[in-house]
């Protein structure tokens, strides 16, 4: 049973919410985010970047009282505005390649975390976790969801759409020309189905957003445990979500690119892939993987393609089937002498929207020796290895819809 409630989010004003909103901190450069703060005092960078305002950088707890104070101007100012009633929120993306995300926002349970209700597929970095946790016991607010999926439900989608025909609260285009629109739903009878409907689903899963969800559990049994008075009802109960349908989930693979061969000739690195591939030659022409299990590989100016030798691998596990550990437990690992995906700077991370020609270049500008593509993975994949308890490495996906900051706000 999936517990979801309304909220009164705070929102921009209609007229600047396309000012206000924000990609993630870290996805900008620090040329871009400067650029943005100079021109633009609505964005949502003055609030998570608060040393700006005194031309100097401030951390830790000193840079989390500062995000609470400008966080405090903006709604003083009037750029946001509180709900006056607990509402959903129907959020839609259309981005420039015409792809089309459509779902709802909502507080989600983290209790259902707790429970595995909410299930997940990534490992979590500890520290992260407590930071981001004291981040929010400080600042009292969080400003971008978690994405959920769940399974396609035929009620909901109808809801979802009967919204969408009314008058859309924001509509607005960024400047990577993707074009969002919210409605609010703050009807008693609608917003009771809505809550039927997912009472009914035994799981979800999270898409992209296991440390704020983490965070946001950790959060809970923070604030669980100081106060005596605890009912259950408290904001710090649950964390704001976007959760859509599995089938409107687009998933795209993080291809790699590796420093070297780990002290290996281009013939020895050959021969050892041949105990686990068939290897073909495709010279200059560049080739990207159809099926799983078959990868591309560039190196030394030209590609290749690597088929799996059917008996050269045993499948025990959901995780095994994963392209992303498969590349790893036959090259990264007992070839390329990679062990931490997380930690080893000879590898990075380019996700599948590029093409394999920016492998290529990455590669003829030597700065990488070899790169390799693979197959994205799917819903079901993502959903079997987080049902057997398993979790995926590093960089396995990319997932569509990427959120943006500072639309809705939910306050702790």
């Amino acid at each position: 049973m999936i517990n979801v409630i309304p909220f009164k989010a705070v929102k921009p004003t209609r007229a600047i919410v396309g000012l206000v909103a924000a990609r993630p901190y870290q996805s900008y450069t620090l040329d871009e985010r400067e650029s943005r703060m100079a021109y633009n005092p609505y964005s949502f960078l003055h609030i998570v970047n608060p040393g700006y305002k005194y031309a100097q950088e401030v951390k830790g707890e000193e840079r989390y009282r500062l995000v609470k104070n400008r966080y405090l101007e903006f709604k003083e100012d009037g750029i946001f505005i509180q709900d006056e009633k607990p509402s959903f929120y129907v959020y839609k993306i259309v981005n420039r390649h015409g792809q089309v995300f459509s779902g709802i926002i909502a507080a989600t349970s983290a209790e259902d975390y707790e429970n595995n209700i909410i299930k997940k597929h990534e490992d979590t970095i500890a520290k992260r976790e407590e930071t981001f946790k004291s981040y929010l016991q400080t600042v009292g607010f969080n400003a971008e969801p978690v994405l959920l999926t769940y399974p396609d439900n035929a009620t909901i989608a109808e809801i979802i759409t009967e919204t969408q025909k009314g008058y859309a609260e924001f509509e607005f285009t960024m400047t990577y020309r993707d074009t969002h629109y919210l409605w609010k739903i703050d009807n008693e009878d609608t917003i009771a189905t809505i809550q039927n409907e997912f009472k009914h689903m035994e799981t979800i899963y999270i898409a992209d957003g296991h440390h704020r969800s983490s965070s946001s559990y950790l959060l809970y049994k923070d604030e669980k445990a100081k106060n005596p008075n605890h009912n259950g009802s408290e904001s710090y109960n649950y964390f704001m979500s976007y959760l859509i349908p599995e089938s409107s989930l687009v998933i795209h693979e993080f291809n790699r690119l590796i420093k070297d061969l780990n002290h290996l000739t281009k013939e020895e690195f050959l021969i050892q892939l041949d105990t686990s591939f068939r290897i073909e030659n495709r010279g200059l022409l560049p080739y990207s993987p159809s099926k799983p299990h078959h990868f591309s590989m560039y190196l030394d100016g030209e590609f290749y393609s690597l088929y799996l030798r059917k008996t050269a691998y045993k499948f025990n596990t959901a995780l095994d089937q994963l392209d992303a550990q498969l590349l790893y437990k036959t090259i990264l690992q007992p070839i390329l002498g990679i062990n931490d995906l997380r930690k080893d700077n000879r590898i990075s991370y380019v996700n599948g929207q590029h093409e394999m020609i920016t492998i290529k270049s990455s590669v003829d500008s030597g700065e990488f020796k070899v790169g390799f593509g693979m197959c994205p993975s799917n819903v079901q994949q993502m959903k079997q290895i987080a049902d057997e308890g398993l979790t995926m490495p590093p960089k396995s996906t990319y997932i569509l819809p990427k959120l943006r900051s500072g639309i809705t706000i939910y306050e702790y």
